[in-house]
């Protein structure tokens, strides 16, 4: 029986694209069903030109990679297509996943080029995952990287992250709530994502509310009487400064305080928003009132917030919509999913994909990366993208260069080397150790913490080192030099 609510699929193994399947047919009538191939996944550019990235999704990778297998409408549906081969079809039946896969942990700062995610394994099924792992890391490290910018901008005041209507779809919103909470984001106002990933889960009310009882003074004071520990009123439903806050000062004194509770925030989410906390703020102090926090919403992004900090305005916490759970400045992370090497002979053969756009030519070959930090100082210095078979001795000085411009070279003494790739699968079995979300996000800020703030400008970032090894450029050079 055919399932017409998609939604309800739990199985995810058809999220493909049709082209990958027909290769997968087609490698299987070539007699290359088991030969083996190393695929990479890496992104070409940081959205909004900024100088780092946030790793995200992998969770999600590892669910997708443990439940690989065909239900029986999918192999009705392929067969109707009449495009595959009967032993091809046979295949799909008795589908068991069995590559090796490895990824960088979520959370870690990313840059372009590197491996992100490798695979090695049978191509049919290093091929079929493509999709997948590009939808799944491309959209939760744009969601966790849009978000570390604006937690960042925001400095000690806590972003909430209020995007769930203005998503692209439901996934989009719950998936871009755990993202922008592995970034630093306080908590969520998507009740769903809260409860599934254990985000804490924060709101109060909508204009609605206000607009719902005879008077904005009788909306807050049913309100208060609802809530009195958590008491916070929405604002600005009529008038900010000569009906909202006096309001709010009124049911804080004729409600609130006789039962021994205080007004815990006002929220504004329209107008001149420097001029309203200014002076909402000097209302409420001089009505004692100077433990009520102020947050403002309104179609905030991370450079709002710094002007508006810039400004002097008075606020004690951000709520961020639809700028920060669509990525709306730059919605696309762009990463790219390409075959690095492939197995004849017992030996894995580096493959390369030459362009005439510099941009789009890939780094051939099994590779590693490296990152290496300041003993000193625990800062990162730069990445190095290896072949697999070479090795780092951090005891020793090392020279590093630019693979671009090679005359650009650096001598690295006093690091610590680290591999950033970790495995995650080894012949289709889990061996990456699942993490608590909220150990992630502590994880998250302690790297970024470990990056120099020249690299975390919003605007002309210092550029961070991305290099390669001399085997894996000279590797490099020699397949263009014969293309």
């Amino acid at each position: 029986m055919k399932n017409h609510n998609w939604n309800l699929r739990t199985n995810m193994t058809m999220l493909t694209d049709l082209y990958e399947l027909t290769m997968m047919n087609g490698y299987l009538q070539n007699k290359m069903k088991d030969r083996r191939a190393c695929f990479d996944l890496f992104f070409r550019s940081v959205p909004e030109s900024g100088g780092y990235a946030i790793m995200a999704g992998v969770q999600q990778m590892i669910d997708y990679l443990s439940d690989l297998k065909f239900e029986d409408e999918d192999i009705d549906y392929l067969e109707s297509l009449q495009i595959f081969e009967p032993d091809f079809i046979e295949y799909l039946e008795n589908f068991e996943f069995a590559c090796d896969v490895w990824a960088i942990p979520e959370g870690t700062p990313i840059f372009p080029g590197e491996p992100i995610v490798k695979v090695i394994g049978p191509i049919m099924q290093a091929q079929m995952i493509e999709t997948m792992l590009l939808v799944t890391i491309n959209h939760q490290s744009l969601i966790a990287t849009k978000s570390s910018r604006i937690v960042r901008s925001a400095g000690d005041r806590p972003v909430m992250e209020f995007g769930a209507r203005r998503a692209q779809g439901y996934d989009a919103s719950v998936l871009g709530a755990r993202a922008a909470y592995i970034a630093g984001v306080a908590g969520t106002s998507c009740t769903i994502a809260a409860q599934h990933f254990s985000i804490p889960a924060l709101g109060t009310m909508a204009h609605s509310w206000v607009q719902s009882f005879p008077s904005e003074y009788e909306a807050f004071k049913a309100y208060a009487l609802t809530y009195p520990d958590n008491t916070q009123f929405l604002v600005d439903t009529y008038n900010t400064l000569h009906s909202g806050i006096p309001n709010s000062i009124k049911v804080a004194e004729e409600v609130l305080h006789p039962i021994g509770k205080r007004l815990k925030a006002i929220r504004i989410d329209s107008g001149d928003l420097t001029y309203l906390t200014i002076q909402a703020r000097e209302m409420l102090d001089q009505a004692g009132l100077t433990d009520c926090k102020i947050t403002v919403s309104n179609a905030m992004d991370e450079y709002l917030i710094r002007d508006l900090l810039l400004q002097g305005a008075k606020i004690d916490n951000f709520g961020v919509g639809e700028r920060l759970i669509t990525s709306r400045a730059e919605p696309v992370f762009g990463g790219v999913y390409k075959l690095s090497a492939i197995e004849y002979d017992d030996e894995m053969v580096p493959r390369m994909k030459i362009s005439d756009n510099p941009e789009k030519i890939t780094n051939p070959g099994v590779k590693e990366l490296w990152r290496f930090y300041d003993r000193d100082t625990g800062f990162a210095l730069a990445d190095l993208i290896t072949l697999e078979d070479e090795q780092i001795d951090d005891t020793k000085p090392l020279e590093i260069f630019d693979p671009h411009h090679t005359w650009k070279r650096k001598v690295l003494t006093n690091f610590r080397a680290e591999k950033m790739l970790k495995p995650v699968f080894v012949q289709g079995k889990q061996v990456y150790e699942n993490k608590p979300l909220s150990e992630i996000r502590e994880y998250c800020a302690d790297q970024l913490a470990h990056l120099w703030n020249s690299i975390k400008r919003f605007e002309n970032p210092q550029t961070y080192y991305v290099d390669l090894s001399q085997d894996l450029w000279d590797l490099r050079q020699s397949f263009l030099a014969e293309y």
